[in-house]
């Protein structure tokens, strides 16, 4: 015998294995138990819920001769005539394809004749919806009354395109989508009928692939097992099978677009496109995930489908993030999904979308518009502080003596005497530190002064109170602050370290030389000016210290 698709090899034989449908079910074995079978049914739902498996296995039941509460026995002559798809009194009809006006009257034409066999003469006619409206005109008075041993079931996934006369005829029953834990069962238990070895992890993330289609998730299985024949399956065997990304990928993405990581999320965009991953699922998936974090952040307690580790994660990803935010994100990359399906620049499209969503003044629309007006704001925000700390440590004036009698007075700001303290301080490094060291510190003070040129006015107004003091160890550095109320700003910023680690890798990268910086708050500012006038590199004076990384 040739192979036959798992989908088809374990077609439920009896209502029983129908999963997650058990409300039509149950009503359609209570209509049979007690005989109140109706002559027109309506199956809606998507796709993989179970319609034709319902309509076949209710055709069987009605012409069972020793039904079992309501199921067929799969015993009895009829019930295996119609399960080799012999029988003459169970007719499936493919709309699609027998859509015409002369495909519906050959119908009604042979209802006036009686089953040869069994019980009803039993019409299934699948994707219902796509019948022309003439064919839809022509069904009308039979389905309105056929003869009492026919019964016609209807099966469509788009019910709003059938007409309100077919409708009003009919016994209307709609297919949920089947819960992820319902198809991780059954694929399980299926599994173990084939004698499969695999994960529940893996089992999981093909049941969330199936999208609540119980034989799209047979099918994606079915995928994942060839592919891996004879070898156990696990996730990262499904996710190489069906060209998949996993969470994992989508949380530092989605971290990189909180950060407004501009790099970081390219980077990953990238190395998912040299792994083949296919750029359109990329982006579904990728946009169903922020729509589970903008549900969480309403309600953590929303059901979604995916593990409790997970969610938690999730949950923790809300914060400082807007649902105006993400309503955005989602919408651009709906855009760039509908572009990337048509388009053969599928990584441009996606390239394009991400850097609209990390750098939001480049949008040219209301938010646009709003993002540039918040950061001008946070800008003269920085600056209205600025002005405050110089208000609140104003320059002293000094007034100097006149040059000739009878001479104004001239006022002029003290200077401190930076030359003399620049060439102490090198004098200090090169009676401690060998030739080769010596020459390292004068390359990260030079970076040190590079660096704290960079930024917002505020950032540079905090290195300018900082001090880096050469530390006891080769490489080491302290960033020093004084303790003082007007200080509290700096020492907020400095004491993060994350900052220090990313100052850290700037100094390094630019005086080429391995540096580690550690904070240091000092109490009062005396030992902090004895420690400047020894050691601090940032009064070290040069005549150029424009560098690069």
């Amino acid at each position: 015998m040739s192979y036959m698709a798992l989908y088809r090899k374990w077609r439920p034989d009896a209502f029983e294995e129908i999963k997650g449908q058990e409300h039509i079910v149950t009503t359609i074995r209570n209509q049979i138990v007690h005989d109140r079978v109706g002559h027109a049914y309506l199956f809606c739902g998507t796709r993989g819920t179970g319609k034709t498996t319902t309509a076949k296995l209710m055709a069987k039941a009605v012409n069972c001769e020793h039904p079992i509460n309501g199921s067929p026995c799969n015993e009895c002559a009829s019930c295996k005539a119609i399960a080799a798809g012999a029988a003459m009194n169970v007719i499936e009809v493919d709309a699609a394809s027998n859509n015409g006006v002369d495909n519906i009257r050959q119908i009604t034409d042979s209802v006036n004749y009686s089953p040869s066999t069994g019980k009803y003469l039993v019409y299934i006619i699948d994707e219902v919806h796509m019948l022309r409206d003439a064919a839809y005109n022509a069904l009308l008075k039979t389905l309105e009354e056929p003869p009492s041993y026919v019964i016609f079931i209807l099966a469509t996934t788009e019910s709003h395109k059938i007409p309100a006369t077919i409708l009003s005829r009919c016994q209307r029953y709609d297919f949920h989508r089947i819960p992820l834990e319902i198809i991780a069962d059954r694929l399980q238990e299926l599994l173990d009928r084939e004698g499969i070895a695999a994960t529940r992890e893996a089992v999981e993330y093909v049941a969330r692939a199936a999208d609540g289609s119980m034989r799209d998730g047979l099918s994606i299985l079915e995928q994942c097992i060839s592919y891996h024949l004879g070898e156990e399956l696990t996730l990262d065997k499904v996710l190489a099978a069906i060209g998949a990304v996993d969470v994992e990928v989508y949380i530092q993405l989605f971290e990189c677009l909180k950060e407004k990581d501009l790099v970081g999320a390219l980077k990953i965009i990238d190395e998912a496109i040299w792994q083949g991953k296919d750029l359109l699922q990329l982006v579904n998936e990728f946009t169903a995930f922020i729509r589970n974090i903008l549900v969480l952040s309403i309600d953590p307690d929303m059901t979604i489908d995916v593990t409790a580790e997970t969610k938690q994660r999730m949950v923790a990803l809300t914060s400082d993030m807007t649902q105006d935010w993400m309503m955005h994100a989602i919408y651009v990359l709906q855009e760039a999904a509908a572009k990337i399906a048509y388009t053969t620049s599928k990584r441009v499209m996606l390239e394009i979308a991400i850097i609209k969503l990390c750098k939001t003044e480049m949008r040219y629309d209301i938010e646009g518009i709003q993002a540039r007006i918040e950061s001008l704001e946070q800008q003269l925000a920085e600056t209205k502080e600025l002005l405050k700390e110089q208000q609140a440590h104003p320059v002293v004036m000094a007034v100097a003596p006149p040059a000739t009698e009878g001479a104004g007075t001239v006022q002029q700001a003290v200077a401190p005497q930076t030359g003399d303290s620049s060439e102490h301080i090198k004098q200090n490094l090169r009676d401690k530190y060998p030739q080769a060291e010596y020459e390292d510190l004068l390359l990260i003070a030079k970076a040190w002064k590079t660096i704290g040129k960079r930024g917002p006015r505020l950032v540079q107004h905090y290195y300018r109170q900082a001090s880096l003091v050469a530390g006891r160890e080769s490489g080491a550095l302290e960033l020093v602050v004084a303790d003082t109320p007007d200080n509290d700003l700096a020492i907020s910023y400095f004491a993060n370290q994350d900052k220090l680690d990313e100052l850290s890798e700037q100094l390094t990268n630019m005086a080429q030389c391995k540096v580690r910086v550690t904070f240091r708050k000092i109490d009062g500012r005396e030992e902090v000016h004895e420690l400047q006038k020894d050691w601090d590199l940032s009064r070290i004076v040069f005549d150029d210290i424009e560098m690069h990384e």
